[in-house]
């Protein structure tokens, strides 16, 4: 039974594209050059010319409320965390059959050099302490990025008339954009 659910608040607002956040990810986890567990940034355009409106939004794993892909390893590699609600892989499990990014929705799932499933663990293999946020977060520049219990999050993203994406997994993550934002922000 899950006691805590951790989860990240992306404010769309404030990301410039600057891929810190992914940059981070990678030199921590000392990942070969175009490998990723933080997905690309990713970009997203509205209006017509001369009203046009960016938007750009930094995730990774969604560590699901109901993950899909716990429930479909048939090896157990995948299993959610009763502590913080995250989800994690057990590498010396996984046999690298692909069914966690086939259920998964969000296409997080990736597959390295070893042919073994490898994901966002909010860098807890880097010895991430509780009261800490993933690298990720401490390094974005202008503090798109937030990580700690969801009600936190919930609250921060209710400030900037933000939302929880969507979807059958209830994914952890709520997203503020400048199309949600309250008038007088």
């Amino acid at each position: 039974m899950v006691v805590r659910q951790y989860g990240f608040f992306v404010d769309t607002t404030r990301c410039i594209k600057c891929y810190s956040c992914e940059v981070a990810c990678q030199q921590w986890h000392q990942m070969k050059a175009g490998t990723f567990m933080r997905r690309t940034v990713h970009e997203e355009c509205t209006g017509t010319f001369p009203d046009v409106k960016r938007r750009f939004t930094s995730l990774s794993c969604m560590h699901c409320e109901h993950p899909a892909c716990v429930g479909v390893c048939p090896v157990g590699a995948l299993s959610k965390r009763d502590e913080d609600g995250l989800v994690v892989v057990d590498k010396a499990k996984c046999i690298g059959c692909r069914s966690c990014a086939l259920a998964c929705p969000f296409d997080v799932p990736r597959y390295g050099d070893k042919k073994i499933m490898d994901k966002c663990d909010g860098c807890l293999s880097l010895g991430r302490r509780t009261d800490e946020a993933p690298r990720c977060v401490n390094t974005c520049p202008t503090r798109a990025l937030h990580f700690g219990d969801l009600g936190e999050m919930e609250a921060l993203a209710a400030r900037k008339g933000g939302k929880r994406m969507g979807g059958d997994t209830a994914p952890s993550v709520y997203i503020a954009s400048a199309e949600t934002q309250p008038a007088n922000e």
